[in-house]
Formats: structure tokens, C-alpha cells, sequence
């Protein structure tokens, strides 16, 4: 395995919303996707800044959409996960796994 750095935990949520929403992964649905899988709301300006640097490091692309009346002219930005954003994402998932495992007291119903 190449060596990365670890996703941090918003990255990591982050990353996997723009998975699971596909082409319609853009800022509210990501914040609404996560909110869904982890049961509390996350601070919409903490995902754009999430986004902002998933993007800086290559790990998602932007796009611009069409402007809408409904959003008084402006348009919405979709995000989509890069190869290498993929990659990391993976990296950062065998490296936990790896670490959570074997720990007695993370496997079971034990306390």
C-alpha cells in the first residue's frame, strides 16, 4: 500500500456522501446524506470548507451547474470523487480496519 496520509473524519464523511449521492452530490444533499448516517446535522460551512480542501488536494473535482430561478440565478456546484480520492479513501478504510482489529473489547456485545 502506498503510503498517504489518513482522511480525517469529515473528509471521510464527506468523501462518502459524494459516493452514495452520485451525480447530485452538491453541498445541502452532502450535509443531508451524512446527517442521515451518522444522526446528528453537520455545520454546513464546516462541508464547504471540507470541500474546498478535498478539492485543493485533488481528491474531488467541481463543476458548475445551471443557474436556476429557484436559487435567484445562481448555480449549484456538484462534486464527484477523483481516482485518487477513490484511492485514498480505500487507503484510509484498510488502515482502520486493520487497526480496529483484534481489540477484544470492539468485537461482540461485551461491554
Amino acid at each position: 500500500m502506498a503510503r498517504h496520509a489518513l482522511l480525517g473524519q469529515s473528509e471521510m464523511l464527506v468523501l462518502l456522501a459524494v459516493l452514495r449521492l452520485g451525480r447530485e452530490a452538491y453541498g445541502v444533499p452532502i450535509s443531508r446524506e451524512i446527517a442521515a448516517h451518522i444522526g446528528r446535522d453537520p455545520a454546513v460551512a464546516g462541508i464547504y470548507a471540507t470541500l474546498e480542501r478535498l478539492e485543493r488536494r485533488g481528491l474531488i473535482t467541481a463543476a458548475m451547474g445551471e443557474p436556476t430561478a429557484a436559487r435567484g440565478g445562481r448555480a449549484k456546484t456538484y462534486f464527484s470523487i477523483t481516482v485518487t480520492g477513490l484511492k485514498q479513501l480505500r487507503a484510509s478504510q484498510e488502515a482502520l480496519q486493520r487497526f480496529w482489529s483484534g481489540i477484544p473489547q470492539l468485537v461482540g456485545d461485551k461491554p
